[in-house]
């Protein structure tokens, strides 16, 4: 936001706050104000004040199974045809075909 939006976030303010949801099986990732603050961001035309404390969400990492993909394609109208990963089988790509 500082280098496109001419904003003037003091980065050392502010401390990354990262969590997994297991009931949303999602990584969640905010930024934490560490002092009361305001911020501008000139290009969108904004002042925004922060408290200490206060939590802004800057990154939701959702997880899926081979099995949640599947069910989701099943809900369109899709099915798997092939399922791709990686050696250690942390990232999964999958070729979806209609049903």
């Amino acid at each position: 936001l500082n280098r496109e939006l001419g904003a003037d976030f003091e980065v050392g303010c502010f401390a990354h706050v990262s969590r997994y949801s297991e009931e949303r099986s999602r990584i969640e990732t905010d930024l934490r104000s560490l002092r009361r603050q305001r911020v501008r961001i000139p290009a969108a035309g904004l002042e925004l004040e922060f408290e200490e404390g206060e939590l802004v969400r800057t990154e939701i990492s959702a997880k899926f199974t081979r099995e949640s993909t599947e069910e989701m394609l099943a809900a369109a109208g899709l099915r798997s045809v092939d399922w791709f990963t990686d050696p250690e089988d942390r990232f999964g790509l999958v070729l979806a075909a209609p049903i």
